[in-house]
């Protein structure tokens, strides 16, 4: 008796979808595809730092070399409270050991910065007081979420075009839109891969007072939907 009730009750709950799936297949409806992109310049652009006592000259300490790169950064109108962040949040240091056995220390920052004059300027300072261990460790576009909603707009719309496109020979119109899908790949922030040395010369090197101005390759953002709108038969 349990498992007629149980049949039974499948079956009242199976109909209602049944029929919507067939109602669904029995609407005339055209299918059309979308898809929109634009290049936008990053806007926060992350360095990574590494201060080791090896490579400064004299065997300056760690501490001494933190103390000389903050000071430049503050003189570039970097605020370092919330721009400059320690890579190893586990370990203050990092040690390695040389063949001699002798314990060095280093330390790992990422600096952030929001463009690339700022970014030539960061590089010739630390070239300066010999901290050339740096380089670009990933970009961003801080308004990410809100231009990727505008291109879904924009693709939708253009779905639209492109469905009045295909029925306009046939004088047909098309109706409400009846499914609509997201094809869109979500947005990633871009690294670096490989990394890549940034080597950038003191101002005395380069000849000239003018700071360095580092153009960064455009980020690509695109959108893709897939719509389905339903055919009007008057």
């Amino acid at each position: 008796m349990k498992k007629i009730l149980l049949l039974v009750l499948t079956i009242i709950l199976t109909l209602p979808i049944m029929a919507q799936s067939k109602n669904f297949l029995d609407t005339p409806y055209l299918e059309t595809s979308a898809r929109v992109d634009t290049l936008v310049s990053p806007d926060k652009i992350y360095l990574s730092i590494t201060i080791k006592e090896k490579d400064s000259k004299g065997r300056k300490s760690v501490e001494e070399q933190e103390n000389k790169m903050a000071q430049s950064l503050k003189n570039l109108g970097i605020d370092i409270d919330k721009q400059l962040t320690i890579k190893d949040l586990a370990s203050n240091y990092k040690k390695y050991f040389l063949r001699s056995k002798e314990v060095l220390k280093s330390k790992q920052y990422s600096l952030l910065v929001y463009d690339g004059l700022t970014a030539g300027k960061v590089m010739a300072a630390l070239e300066n007081i010999d901290i050339a261990n740096t380089y670009l460790e990933k970009t961003e576009y801080s308004k990410m979420d809100e231009l990727e909603l505008t291109l879904k707009s924009r693709a939708v719309k253009k779905a639209k075009l492109k469905a009045d496109a295909l029925t306009k020979p046939l004088e047909q119109k098309v109706g409400m839109a009846i499914h609509i899908v997201d094809n869109s790949q979500p947005y990633y922030p871009r690294y670096n891969q490989p990394r890549m040395q940034m080597k950038a010369m003191s101002m005395e090197d380069a000849g000239a007072p003018e700071p360095l101005d580092i153009g960064f390759e455009q980020i690509k953002v695109e959108s893709t939907v897939n719509v389905k709108f339903r055919l009007l038969t008057e």
